[in-house]
């Protein structure tokens, strides 16, 4: 199977678990989850690196994703972030979910933060989301340290990426895609 259908097929599957219709009030309270936790990992990104506060002040825009998966051979995560827009002050509930294949075996949760270098990328990620693969990966981390690839910062189109661990062990060799799209419950019709 292609890594574009195994990201489209778990995308799917995460987009169905969120489909139940939910009140107002149920709606609000998930949405001060979401900045509740957005705002605990754009502090933790700010203790492990004092400058990425003053680059995500003057981008145009930033996204925050916390996400928790597993791995043995094959693998999925998930989670739920926020685009923020710096110029109008607006909000963007997102999505997020990874599938991969390999040699693989783990368990962890994760923090992303994507600060983009233009508004028509963060406007393109809103509208269009993401989608892009990755190769091994040798990661441990505990209590809000990291070690390994994926705690630093990558380079992608017109942003910087950059992850941190917050616990678990993931070890191995896959191939991994990953999708990000608006969260239609959580945004405003």
């Amino acid at each position: 199977m292609k890594l574009h259908n195994v990201t489209t097929v778990l995308a799917f599957v995460v987009s169905l678990a969120a489909c139940a219709t939910m009140s107002p009030s149920e709606k609000a309270q998930k949405q001060a989850d979401v900045r509740q936790a957005t705002q605990a990992t754009l502090d933790k990104f700010y203790q492990a690196d004092p400058k990425l506060k003053g680059e995500v002040a003057s981008a145009p825009g930033y996204a925050v994703f916390t996400t928790y998966g597993a791995s043995l051979l094959v693998g999925g995560a998930g989670g739920k972030g926020i685009a923020h827009d710096n110029r109008t002050n607006k909000d963007t509930f997102m999505d997020m979910g990874q599938a991969s294949a390999g040699i693989q075996a783990g368990i962890a949760q994760s923090e992303t933060l994507i600060v983009f270098k233009s508004p028509e990328a963060m406007q393109k990620f809103i509208d269009k989301g993401w989608e892009f693969g990755g190769g091994g990966v040798a990661q441990a981390g505990a209590g809000g340290k990291s070690a390994g690839p994926a705690g630093g910062e990558n380079l992608i189109a017109d942003a910087r990426y950059y992850t941190l661990t917050d616990n678990g062990l993931q070890a191995g060799v896959a191939v991994a895609g990953t999708k990000f799209w608006k969260n239609k419950e959580l945004n405003p019709a």
